[in-house]
């Protein structure tokens, strides 16, 4: 998976919001997977796509069916000790995490492997190895199936094929 397509998977977890069908819409023409999903979304009223956002990822009920953080998967609750582990791997690579996020939420995670593609650098590869294998490996398979088993939306399927087929490979 391109830097690109990291970042846009990093976007398409964030709260959907007047601007984000336009967008997509744009995205689409350079992305012919997402065509489907913004034909689908044309359709549907803003609040629901954003209730099925919330339901997914936030708040879900009687549980939250893809909770984005590694520490969900790996220690059974959140903030747990894999988000020490990647303050540790951006910190070796010069960045920070930004201030209200947490460094082991999904959307991080791609903006930092990203990043790192885009260096093209051996330490960068290096970094780049040890986020996918210490810490997405292991638990982005079982969401990315999740995710395109709970969700009711096209994009949120997509999304999970995407991340799904870029771990495995």
């Amino acid at each position: 998976m391109s830097a690109r397509l990291l970042q846009l998977a990093a976007m398409l977890l964030g709260r959907p919001d007047e601007n984000s069908l336009p967008t997509l819409r744009e995205l689409a023409t350079e992305h012919a997977w997402l065509r489907p999903p913004v034909d689908e979304l044309m359709d549907l009223p803003l609040q629901e796509w954003q209730g099925e956002h919330t339901r997914l990822f936030i708040n879900g009920y009687p549980k939250t069916p893809c909770a984005p953080f590694e520490s969900i998967y790996r220690h059974g609750r959140m903030a747990g000790p894999a988000c020490d582990e990647l303050v540790q791997l951006y910190a070796e690579a010069g960045v920070s995490v930004t201030e209200g996020l947490q460094a082991d939420y999904l959307g991080v995670m791609l903006e930092f492997a990203a990043l790192l593609l885009e260096r093209r650098t051996p330490d960068a590869d290096i970094q780049l190895k040890s986020l996918r294998d210490k810490h997405l490996s292991g638990w982005l398979p079982e969401f990315s199936e999740r995710l395109q088993q709970e969700t009711r939306i096209k994009l949120y399927r997509s999304l999970g094929e995407r991340l799904q087929v870029w771990i495995t490979a």
